[in-house]
């Protein structure tokens, strides 16, 4: 594959980057050139963020900007949107990493609270960050722009009593395919990458999973930032190009004959 060409100055938002995925890919977004834009429920997470990308040198403080929001907040998320709009004009990125998870249970004991929480992080706030950046990204000069989803090999296949996520990133999914679809007629493209188990951060044993015929096995993890050299290869295709879909995990990850 010929080299890809580094997007100095485009913008990215990264929903959920105060933490986790969110924090990695923003920093590894930051590296490879990207402006970005941190969207999180904690502002201390967010800013945080912010400071490590201009500590280690990846953009200056006028590139990086920390913006508050409760993607499950309709107003909220316009707000977001255009801060973008109002800082920098454009936006040619938009990563919709935000998520939640819930105890995994019997379906008879899944509340409701529980439910609505995750299908609202995971399935409303990625349309209401879709539908706002397709507003923008449609009618900015130049026109377009990529949205990148972030599934889970639950979007694909589940583990036992995870109702909820399963549902919500199967939900994720159709919602990649209508957007990639939608998005032809003004150059804006969607794909949808699925992560497998990541090492922790903080350096802690994975724990067990439960498999699908009730016992549980510590699985193989891999380190973050295989992830986000994926998401990066994503993010760079020029224009007229889409990765629709990535996997990444550890090969030995139950995944393929998962059940």
């Amino acid at each position: 594959m010929g080299a890809v060409n580094r997007p100095d100055g485009k913008v990215a938002v990264v929903t959920g980057g105060g933490s986790g995925l969110g924090r990695a890919s923003a920093l590894a977004l930051a590296g490879a050139g990207w402006t970005l834009v941190l969207a999180g429920r904690r502002k201390d997470a967010l800013e945080e963020t912010a400071a490590l990308a201009v500590d280690t040198g990846a953009v200056d403080p006028e590139r990086v900007l920390a913006v508050p929001t409760d993607i499950r907040n309709p107003e909220e998320v316009s707000r977001l949107f255009d801060a973008v709009r109002d800082r920098y004009g454009r936006l040619d990125l938009l990563f919709n990493n935000a998520g939640a998870a819930a105890p995994r249970r019997p379906i008879t004991e899944t509340t409701f609270q529980d439910w609505n929480r995750v299908l609202d992080t995971i399935v409303t706030g990625s349309f209401l960050c879709a539908r706002e950046a397709f507003r923008l990204m449609s009618t900015q000069q130049p026109q377009g722009g990529r949205i990148i989803n972030n599934g889970a090999p639950s979007a694909h296949v589940p583990r036992p009593h995870s109702h909820a996520y399963t549902a919500a990133k199967h939900a994720v999914l159709g919602l990649t395919k209508v957007l990639a679809l939608d998005g032809r007629p003004y150059g804006i493209t969607c794909g949808q990458i699925d992560v497998g188990n990541v090492s922790p951060p903080d350096g802690a044993p994975q724990p067990a999973a439960t498999q699908a015929d009730g016992t549980s096995a510590v699985e193989a993890t891999i380190p973050v930032d295989r992830f986000t050299d994926a998401l990066l290869l994503m993010a760079a295709q020029p224009p007229d190009t889409t990765i629709q879909s990535l996997v990444v995990l550890p090969a030995t990850m139950p995944f393929v004959g998962r059940g």
